[in-house]
């Protein structure tokens, strides 16, 4: 019969070294602490921060499409003249503005990864889910 500590000794013995629990080396990409800190934490930051800004461009989009609808009901009923100029050239600003901040808000999120593609991914695949 198999004693407990021969059972032990069989099945449970591990080599280990000092490096095994503390940190792992550099050159091995797919540890967790360097998926995680490199791949992981980037795309998700990128997720949440991709969610977000296409949740805020549509409450944007529906409180300025609410505002032109009433713009509109007031030229109908003959309480303002609406200059259609102005109002492409405020459309042209409000598009300039958001190209430029889509465009900051991934510059600053290559910036969490060596090379930023786990955060600019999780930009799109958020911007994709919101």
């Amino acid at each position: 019969m198999l004693s407990w500590n021969a059972f032990q000794n069989v099945f449970f013995t591990v080599e280990m070294n000092e490096n095994t629990l503390t940190e792992a080396p550099s050159s091995d990409i797919f540890s967790s602490t360097f998926l995680l800190g490199n791949v992981g934490a980037p795309f998700i930051l990128g997720m949440a921060v991709g969610y977000f800004a296409k949740k805020m461009l549509k409450l944007a989009l529906f409180v300025g499409g609410g505002l032109v609808v009433m713009l509109f009901a007031a030229e109908y009923y003959g309480v303002i003249t609406v200059n259609g100029l102005a109002l492409e050239q405020a459309a042209d600003y409000a598009t300039g503005a958001a190209k430029a901040s889509g465009n900051y808000l991934i510059d600053r999120l290559s910036l969490f990864a060596s090379r930023g593609l786990g955060g600019i991914a999780g930009f799109y695949v958020g911007f994709k889910l919101g």
